[in-house]
């Protein structure tokens, strides 16, 4: 079982690999989007939105480009997070951050363009969309925007700068997160969801079941961040560690001791496996499970 994932693992990654491969090709701007866009990480986010269009009886290729759109806009969020301006990382996937090679300017603006390439990503996704013309890939392109707006990414960065240095409680911290984190990883999911709308039926229930899957995993995540943020070293996690601490932020290892964070990491995993169940699913979920199982227990 441990082997058969791990090789549906390296084959979606791979997939991903190389359809974000075949963008941006181009110097100056471009180059300086590359350079963020191909620097590694999990894929954990395109992963999951071609996962769930699989659960919901499509197929990873269906779901391939919209889940390239979520990595853009997930690459242009960490550009801009580590800006001096933010929280001033030297280092992000074990190399130097965009601005760091680039500058900030030229970062910024690398940012900004990743924004606008991934909503362009998933209008222009290919296939021969049955739900009417468009319909799949705009719904997507409503979740993605919501996902980044005002209402979600920004706002959960909002809600961070304005505490920086005040003591925060953990529930502050949840609602920070939840946005932070949570928004981007319930859109590639219901992402997925949507994608597999535009060549069949799908039951309702499996949006609601990938919203609240995510929701529960991205609480799960960021305290795992948090967790690994005071045991893992900047090599293990190819990022600067402490930086919490440095920036005067609250985490919940220090509100709530590491025991207390290691049981809700659990909890939240379970809770997100347990939102599956309500879903009507075509195909079975296991891969979405021991990926919750995984990430809970990552140790970078």
């Amino acid at each position: 079982m441990a082997d058969m994932f791990a090789q549906e693992m390296e084959m979606a990654r791979a997939m991903v690999e190389a359809r974000l491969a075949e963008y941006f090709t181009d110097s100056g701007l471009e180059e300086a989007m590359r350079y963020s866009l191909m620097a590694g990480g999990k894929r954990i986010r395109p992963i999951l939105t071609m996962k769930f269009c699989e659960a919901a009886g499509g197929t990873m290729e269906e779901a391939l480009d919209f889940g390239c759109g979520v990595e853009m806009l997930h690459t242009y969020s960490l550009i801009h997070d580590d800006l001096p301006c933010m929280d001033n990382d030297d280092l992000r996937r074990g190399r130097p951050t965009c601005h760091k090679v680039y500058g900030e300017c030229i970062a910024t603006l690398a940012g900004d363009a990743l924004q606008a390439a991934a909503f362009s990503a998933v209008l222009s996704a290919k296939g021969n969309w049955s739900a009417g013309e468009g319909a799949a890939r705009a719904y997507a392109t409503q979740i993605l925007a919501e996902a980044a707006g005002e209402r979600g990414m920004c706002l959960g960065q909002y809600l961070d700068t304005i505490g920086d240095g005040k003591s925060r409680t953990a529930e502050e911290l949840t609602e920070i997160n939840d946005h932070k984190t949570g928004a981007l990883l319930r859109a590639a999911c219901m992402m997925g969801v949507a994608a597999a709308m535009g060549r069949r039926a799908v039951d309702d229930s499996c949006m609601t079941a990938a919203r609240d899957y995510a929701t529960y995993l991205g609480l799960a995540f960021q305290i795992r961040d948090d967790i690994l943020d005071v045991t893992a070293t900047a090599e293990e996690l190819g990022k600067p560690i402490g930086s919490d601490a440095a920036n005067k932020k609250s985490t919940y290892v220090a509100l709530l001791g590491r025991d207390e964070c290691e049981r809700r990491v659990l909890d939240y995993t379970e809770r997100a496996k347990e939102a599956l169940n309500t879903g009507e699913w075509k195909q079975k979920t296991e891969f979405l499970c021991t990926i919750a199982d995984k990430l809970a227990l990552r140790r970078r």
